[in-house]
């Protein structure tokens, strides 16, 4: 049996990074007792529209956002990968790479609810264990094989999450929140700020590149 530390991973195309993002990954490495949250931006997302970002600057962003935050590390890994940005061949990448440590997904309530439309999605509790973030109060039915799943792996006690590593599924209350990508850059694209939405690095980057006002205008070099 294992006793290790499980290492978090956060998928998303952080189109821009916000403090809704943060606030989630900041609570569970701690109330989880992660040993690191791992923020890994998507090339190519398979559930929505391209990202209105350039890779470069979405990653110079999420690199903005956690420097110098112990605990959170930027994995690069699907912008150097083709094709579709699939989480099960990111998670097998991982456990090829990590061995036998415990892996921890996250995801928020809506996303675990499409978990059955994921690319291969049966592999996943295989691969990792799923911790879903999910605001106080809520409560919804969880039906069909994904409830049948939620229901022969649910856990309540974080301290399981380091002895195997991977198949359980941990429901976690996190502070609400109602900051969304997609009102970041509506906001912008109307000529607004979004001080105190996001990190005060990753504004300076959203006003000074202009990516959701004028995208066709953007000019952003990685160097």
């Amino acid at each position: 049996m294992l006793t290790e530390r499980p290492t978090g991973v956060l998928g998303g195309t952080f189109d821009p990074i916000h403090v809704g993002h943060l606030r989630t990954a900041c609570e569970l490495l701690a109330g989880l007792d992660l040993a690191e949250i791992r923020f890994i931006p998507a090339r190519l997302p398979p559930h929505r529209p391209p990202a209105a970002a350039p890779e470069a600057l979405r990653l110079r962003m999420l690199e903005a956002a956690i420097r110098d935050v112990p605990g959170f590390r930027v994995d690069d890994r699907e912008l150097r990968r083709t094709g579709p940005s699939y989480m099960v061949d990111t998670l097998q990448s991982l456990r090829d790479e990590l061995g036998a440590r415990p892996l921890c997904l996250i995801l928020g309530f809506d996303a675990f609810m499409g978990l059955p439309t994921w690319h291969r999605w049966r592999e996943i509790p295989g691969l990792a264990h799923l911790v879903v973030a999910r605001r106080p109060g809520f409560a919804a039915t969880v039906e069909g094989e994904l409830g049948e799943l939620l229901a022969a792996r649910s856990i309540r006690d974080p301290a399981l999450l380091g002895r195997v590593a991977a198949g359980s599924i941990l429901v976690r209350d996190v502070t609400r929140l109602e900051v969304s990508a997609s009102a970041i850059r509506d906001l912008m694209a109307k000529g607004g700020d979004p001080r105190y939405l996001v990190p005060d690095a990753v504004r300076e980057l959203l006003l000074k590149t202009h990516v959701y006002a004028n995208p066709e205008e953007v000019r952003f070099s990685a160097q």
